[in-house]
């Protein structure tokens, strides 16, 4: 009775999940055209082709940096914000409110946004820039390689803290407020009170933000393509936007699909590490 009853969930996921996913292993072993026709059985030689490409080997590095950069610096900026509007003052709800707008909006508009921004001629940052004297000229920033990714960067941390601070928020307001006056009554500081109380307390939280914001970020391709479309010189590509390219501009099906897979192992692997390492530490 009980498989009966969870049969029809198994079925809308085996449809949403496990046949788009057999789709993909079948066709990362074949030779797909331009068209999605398998004209033949290749086994690894789309994989082949993938780690022998080098702008695979340098996606596959910048999305790691890409990851870790927008994930940690997101987690690092996500929890003094957190910490400040969980404070009691007067506008909390509206400084909540500025702080979650930005949620609302999707990202490839918001990347469209901080494209205008970082326009090389009449855009907002270089115009602010020169007016406070610190640029002596316009700059080309989503044109040079040394100042593309970097941009983006600070851009994917930007759009992460709002969903961040949201989860840092449902953890400290689960803290019951009598430990820190316990603390507070037997001297301990608010630099002790938040190293020895409120961070492992948040520890679940942390976990949650930092999984998912891998998985997340890891995957994003608005931000990216919106701006750069992997460009200047392939300089801003990672593997998702890498991906698409193989798939609808460079027509190479197969190759596209054996480069999801690899992503698909490279999150699921990380996850698995990452859940088994704090299951170690809270045993």
């Amino acid at each position: 009775m009980p498989w009966l009853l969870v049969l029809p969930s198994l079925v809308l996921a085996f449809a949403v999940i496990g046949y788009p996913l057999y789709e993909i292993m079948r066709l990362s072993v074949a030779d797909v055209s331009r068209f999605g026709q398998v004209r033949g059985f290749v086994g690894w030689g789309n994989f082949s082709r993938m780690l022998a490409d080098p702008v695979f080997v340098a996606a596959l590095v910048r999305t790691l940096e890409w990851t870790v950069a927008v994930v940690g610096g997101t987690v690092l900026i996500s929890m003094p914000v957190a910490l400040v509007l969980q404070q009691d003052f007067w506008g909390r709800g509206l400084a909540r409110t500025i702080v979650m707008l930005p949620w609302s909006v999707s990202l490839s508009m918001a990347a469209i946004v901080w494209l205008w921004s970082f326009d090389g001629n009449h855009g907002m940052v270089n115009t602010t820039l020169q007016s406070l004297g610190l640029l002596s000229g316009p700059v080309q920033w989503m044109a040079l390689p040394q100042t593309a990714f970097p941009v983006e960067i600070a851009v994917g941390i930007l759009v992460s803290i709002p969903f961040t601070v949201t989860i840092f928020l449902g953890g400290l307001s689960s803290i019951p407020g009598d430990i820190y006056e316990a603390a507070a009554i037997d001297g301990a500081t608010r630099t002790q009170s938040f190293r020895l109380l409120t961070l492992p307390l948040m520890r679940g939280f942390l976990n949650i933000a930092i999984v998912l914001n891998v998985i997340y970020v890891f995957n994003s391709f608005p931000i990216i393509w919106v701006m750069t479309q992997g460009g200047p010189d392939n300089s801003t590509h990672i593997l998702v936007t890498y991906l698409y390219e193989l798939s609808f501009r460079l027509g190479r099906p197969g190759m596209a699909a054996a480069v999801s897979l690899a992503m698909l192992v490279i999150v699921f692997a990380f996850t698995m590490v990452y859940v088994r390492m704090q299951s170690r530490e809270a045993a």
